[in-house]
């Protein structure tokens, strides 16, 4: 029954593909051993079946009968500027294992701005990369932001963006989304780890990213942007497609657990599309109703540009 339900998970990976061709690849077998075992006349050993279920990221939990326990893989962890590198080229290798497609839709509720938008060379996204990593310092010892020299991953932050921007996007926001990284910018100016020519810089560069997402609302029909005033956004991020989706799920500023059963997923989908319904559509609620909601975000990046001024 086991084998049985392994294929059929197997089969959903695969979609129209030759199930015996994929089990005689992956397994390093002949077609006939692999058709001898898709056709149940032999049993996959427990070493084939666990390295089918990891090609496949296929969570054997799903086979047991209790319904509150379920497999979940994580990012790598940081903890310094040197992991950097490795966490956006495991963020990437997560992108390009996706089936990314028409099918594809990435829902994010935003807590904060999407970290998509922010990898890029610009004195914003460096800022935000430096209060991450002063975040996760144990020690607490802050150096000026203007000695603070992140790692080169430009390769691989910006295929990153690239790759985020050509899907099918739902993002959930309300005006408190800018908020966190206002505070950010405040906190560190007030300590005089960041100058204030240094602060202004960011704030404009803030500015143009918000423009540059107001504009992305009204022209690009692959992205919707919704405003939720009722519910706690949380930063999670669901990747849906009918074959296979993957939930991401924050555990700090650089980490996530990943989760790509089934039923969580669905549950998750049915979770983001109700909140939805309980949110204004910035995308086909009119002008005035899309203009209040980033000129609240406007004013508040004039407010702490006049309280630094």
């Amino acid at each position: 029954m086991y084998q049985e339900l392994l294929l059929q998970q197997i089969r959903r990976k695969i979609g129209n593909k030759s199930l015996n061709d994929e089990i005689a690849n992956v397994l390093d077998i002949s077609y006939d051993a692999a058709h001898r075992r898709t056709s149940l006349k032999a049993k996959f050993s427990f070493e084939e079946a666990l390295e089918l279920a990891g090609y496949y990221r296929i969570s054997l939990d799903r086979f047991l009968t209790s319904d509150h326990r379920i497999l979940v893989q994580k990012t790598t962890t940081v903890t310094g500027t040197g992991d950097l590198q490795p966490f956006f080229s495991n963020n990437l290798s997560i992108f390009e294992n996706l089936p990314l497609s028409d099918e594809m839709t990435i829902y994010y509720s935003a807590k904060d701005i999407p970290f998509f938008y922010t990898l890029s060379d610009t004195l914003l996204s460096r800022f935000k990369i430096y209060v991450w990593m002063n975040l996760l310092n144990e020690k607490q010892v802050f150096l000026p932001f203007l000695e603070f020299t992140p790692p080169d991953s430009e390769p691989d932050t910006k295929e990153l963006k690239k790759k985020y921007e050509e899907q099918k996007v739902v993002e959930l926001w309300n005006d408190r989304t800018v908020s966190s990284i206002l505070q950010q910018i405040l906190f560190y100016s007030e300590t005089g780890m960041l100058k204030k020519n240094e602060a202004l810089i960011i704030l404009r560069e803030l500015t143009e990213l918000i423009e540059y997402i107001e504009e992305k609302t009204e022209n690009n029909p692959r992205f919707r942007l919704y405003e939720n005033e009722l519910m706690h956004l949380s930063n999670d991020i669901f990747f849906h497609h009918p074959q296979r989706s993957l939930f991401a799920i924050p555990t700090n500023m650089f980490g996530y657990i990943l989760i790509d059963d089934d039923r969580t997923c669905l549950e998750t989908r049915n979770y983001f599309e109700h909140q939805i319904k309980n949110s204004k559509s910035m995308n086909t609620s009119g002008n005035r109703d899309r203009k209040i909601f980033f000129n609240k975000m406007y004013r508040q990046i004039e407010n702490l540009g006049d309280q630094l001024g």
